[in-house]
This record gives structure tokens, sequence and C-alpha cells, in this order.
């Protein structure tokens, strides 16, 4: 499985397009991020264990909204069953990723606590009070501990993020799932930082409005993760089936309106039918392998299974395919 590099715009584009994908099934999306809340919720008021159980889980939770959004490209309806399909296949190696994921949190926290001092801990656990004179040892105690907790953090959080997706659509066992997404994050580091630097933007400004802007930004959170992954790791776009619910309801609403209009010879009806299908793929949007911009069909051009919006993206993209086979 090949790591691809990609520029550093892409970070910015897995935004644009993971909203595009709530887009398609807004509601739906919402359903399924307000399930996931209320079941962290849920967890969370069982003393102790609470939110270590979902930690444990929630790489499951979060394979199962990738494999709903496999099954939007091929014309499925996204549904909150989907927050536990991974469960049914790949629930050991998910969980496994959980619970490594959930030690790395715990050392993390125990090497803060132990820098920190009792001090910062009294404070920070029981809302101890300190003295003038040891209220500036204590600042600094927590600055150096809150750096030294976001420098391990984010290797952490780069070996879990794409390891869910890697393991229930390619069966990829958890260590070795962890390896690629820490290396995938680490050779597309620039286009991350573009990506977290506009997610924190983008979250600043959902909380404004008393945080109505969440129910869109975390749904699009989500959809990007797959856009990310599809980008890097299969080097394609999101593609859209046709809807087959949207086309039998056409067809049976003509029925209803005038049956006797629709009785046709077996020759008139494959005419037909041939007519309609070229106009429906006529009308398809594609994206563009290079600049990822949404083109129709008939406007693009097709390189075997990929399409661009010109022969100059064409020959970027091969540029840089071939710059990195020989790497």
């Amino acid at each position: 499985m090949e790591i691809h590099q990609v520029n550093a715009k892409q970070g910015l584009q897995w935004i644009l397009s993971g909203f595009y994908l709530f887009r398609k099934a807004a509601m739906a999306w919402i359903l399924v991020c307000f399930t996931l809340i209320l079941i962290a919720m849920s967890l969370s008021f069982i003393p102790l264990v609470g939110k270590f159980i979902f930690t444990l889980v929630s790489p499951a939770f979060l394979a199962g909204i990738m494999i709903g959004c496999k099954d939007m490209e091929k014309g499925k309806p996204l549904e909150t069953a989907h927050l536990l399909a991974a469960f049914r296949t790949h629930a050991v190696p998910l969980i496994t990723i959980g619970g490594i994921y959930l030690i790395g949190q715990v050392l993390i926290v125990g090497l803060v606590m132990l820098i920190g001092g009792s001090a910062m801990t009294d404070m920070l656990l029981y809302g101890k009070r300190v003295d003038e004179s040891e209220l500036m040892g204590v600042m600094s105690s927590m600055l150096t501990s809150s750096l030294i907790a976001l420098t391990l953090s984010i290797p952490l959080m780069m070996a879990s993020w794409f390891s869910p997706l890697l393991v229930v659509f390619h069966n990829v066992p958890p260590i070795v799932a962890m390896e690629k997404s820490f290396f995938a994050c680490l050779r597309n580091f620039i286009p991350f930082q573009v990506y977290g630097v506009t997610l924190i933007i983008l979250t600043i400004l959902s909380v404004i409005p008393y945080g109505a802007g969440l129910i869109i930004l975390i749904p699009t959170m989500f959809a990007s993760i797959y856009v990310s992954y599809k980008d890097i790791f299969l080097a394609e776009p999101i593609r859209f089936n046709s809807n087959p619910f949207e086309q039998n309801y056409q067809n049976a609403s003509w029925t209803d309106t005038d049956q006797e209009s629709v009785k046709h010879d077996s020759e008139a009806k494959s005419g037909l039918n041939d007519t309609d299908n070229s106009a429906n793929k006529s009308d398809e949007l594609v994206q563009c392998a290079q600049c990822h911009s949404f083109i129709p069909r008939n406007e693009a051009i097709q390189d075997k299974e990929r399409f661009f919006c010109s022969n100059e993206h064409r020959e970027q993209h091969q540029t840089a395919e071939n710059s990195a086979n020989k790497q």
C-alpha cells in the first residue's frame, strides 16, 4: 500500500470535500453525530471507567462512520446503524487500537503529573489554592507539562488517525496500521498543518453562535478524514454513483401519472433507455484527480479511471506520480 504525498492546499480541500459529503445527506450526518455524542455522554456517567470504555471503542465508531462514507459513494444512504458496522467485522483489532491509544494517554498524563509536581496536581484535581509565592512555580510547571503533553500527544494522534480505516478497509493488523498512519501523517505534515489551522479557526467561529456551528463542523470533520484517506492512500477523489432510489421514484411518479403513456414497444424502450443513460452520464459530476474540483463528466479528460479538468493537470499528475514511483 503506497503512501502518497499531496500538496499543502489539499489540507483545505479535505475540509471542503468533507463539507460536500456532509451536504449530500445533512440530516443523516447530524443524526449519526448526535447519536455518537449521546453514547459518549452516557458512558461518561459511569464512574471511573466510563471515559476509558469510550476511548477503547471510539476507533470502532470511527471505522463505522467511514464505512458509511464509502456506502454514500456507492449511492447508499448513511444510517445510524453504520456506527456499529465495524463491531461486527473488526471489533478486536479496532479495540486494540483504542487500547494502545488509551495506554499512551494514561502514560502522558502520568508524566505530566510527575513533572508538574504535587502542587499542580492538587490545584488541577482538587481545586486547592496556592500561595502567591508558589504561584509562579506552579504556572511554570504547568506550562512545561502542557508543552510536553502536546509534543507526545501529536505522534499518538498521528498513529491513530488513519489506523481504523486501514484495518476496516484493508485488513491491516493494528500495529502495522498505526505505523502506516503515523508515516502517512508525517509525510504529509504540511497539508495536515493547513488542515489543523483551518479546523481551529472554524472551531472558534462555530463556537461563537452558542456552539451552533458545531452541528455542521463535526460531521464535516468526520467526512474530511475519509476524504484525506482516499487522497493519501488511494490517490483518488470521492466519487458518487447515481442514486437508484431517485430513479425509481421518478419512474413511479411517471407511471402513476399516466400508465398508458409509458407503454412502448421493445425497440422504442431500449432506445429511450440508451438516451437517458447517455444524458445521466453527461450530467454526472466527476472530480479532477489533480486539483479536486468538480466538473461535468462530458467536459472532463479521462485517463484510465481518473478524470482531469485540463491536459495541464493531467500532465502534472502524471509527473508527480512518476517522481513518486522513482523515489
